[in-house]
């Protein structure tokens, strides 16, 4: 076994995986939780009509306030990016920007599904045609073409170096890069063409994406384009491990009253469960989470 092995780790520290880390940690596993409070959608809202809350309260004041309730528990936070899981031998590992592997015998994904797009004119239109939100998902129809990544962090950088595997030219546009040194060190060793300081202006193409004009004038003749705006999104990773998506949209993670998946092991709550987008919902699936998980690993630790 790992020396450092956890209980249960947790992907997402809004308000369905602090709750999760809380009944977890207060059942005595060993938890630890990933991801950045700001990135979180909660991070600059404002909460109403959330139970016992009779006044209105900053989202970050209920993040921090959670964390705090966790902590209070020995759970540990790491404020990185996961960039990669696996799944082997009945143990998630997972994989930091920093370089760090993390192993435990169960895994939480409650980290939101929300894409967040450029706004730019041509993007919703070429959306499917050159306009992709997950490099995982479709970098293997861009073999020996030509693309680009934009995006400032993790998901936008490991996203560049995934697809020097399968494009013939890759271009990461960012204003100005957020990443850990071990990620840029990477990045320096690679053949990823960085052009840093602007953004993009427009996406243009008639029928499909043709070029990518920057702010600063520039314009990039290219077959794709992917958006990777933040960390890297819990349906990419969640594919990764093999998990059974909604079969309407393929948008969100189909979970059973346990909030497990179709692995053993993992579990997801909140936001990438789907509709209603609402605190309350994110606790309650939270706490079922991190019953049901912590419950689980005690079992595979005595087997």
């Amino acid at each position: 076994m790992p020396k450092d092995l956890y209980d249960v780790a947790i992907i997402g520290c809004g308000p369905g995986g602090l709750q999760a880390a809380i009944h977890s940690a207060s059942k005595k596993a060993k938890v630890i939780v990933f991801g950045k409070p700001r990135n979180s959608s909660l991070y600059k809202a404002h909460i109403a009509n959330f139970c016992c809350s009779e006044k209105l309260i900053s989202g970050k004041e209920m993040l921090e306030a959670g964390r705090k309730q966790a902590e209070s528990f020995d759970a540990v936070f790491l404020e990185e990016d996961i960039i990669e899981t696996k799944n082997e031998n009945k143990l998630f590992s997972l994989f930091t920007e920093s370089g760090e592997t993390f192993t435990s015998r169960t895994l939480i994904l409650s980290m939101g599904v929300a894409r967040k797009k450029l706004r730019v004119k041509g993007e919703n239109r070429l959306v499917g045609r050159g306009v992709s939100y997950c490099v995982d998902c479709d970098a293997n129809f861009y073999r020996g073409l030509d693309v680009a990544v934009v995006g400032n962090e993790s998901a936008a950088t490991t996203g560049a170096i995934t697809l020097l595997s399968y494009a013939r030219t890759v271009y990461l546009i960012c204003r100005k890069l957020m990443i850990t040194d071990t990620l840029y060190k990477q990045l320096r060793n690679s053949q990823v063409k960085v052009i840093q300081d602007t953004w993009v202006k427009e996406i243009i193409g008639t029928n499909d994406v043709e070029e990518v004009l920057l702010k600063n004038g520039e314009t990039l003749k290219v077959n794709g384009i992917f958006v990777e705006l933040g960390a890297k999104g819990a349906l990419e990773l969640a594919a990764n491990l093999g998990a059974m998506f909604d079969a309407e949209t393929i948008s969100f993670i189909e979970t059973n009253r346990k909030q497990e998946t179709n692995i053993p092991g993992l579990y997801a709550a909140g936001d990438i469960t789907g509709q209603p987008w609402q605190i309350a919902k994110a606790v309650g699936e939270g706490c079922v989470a991190g019953i049901e998980a912590t419950e689980y690993a005690k079992k595979l630790a005595k087997s």
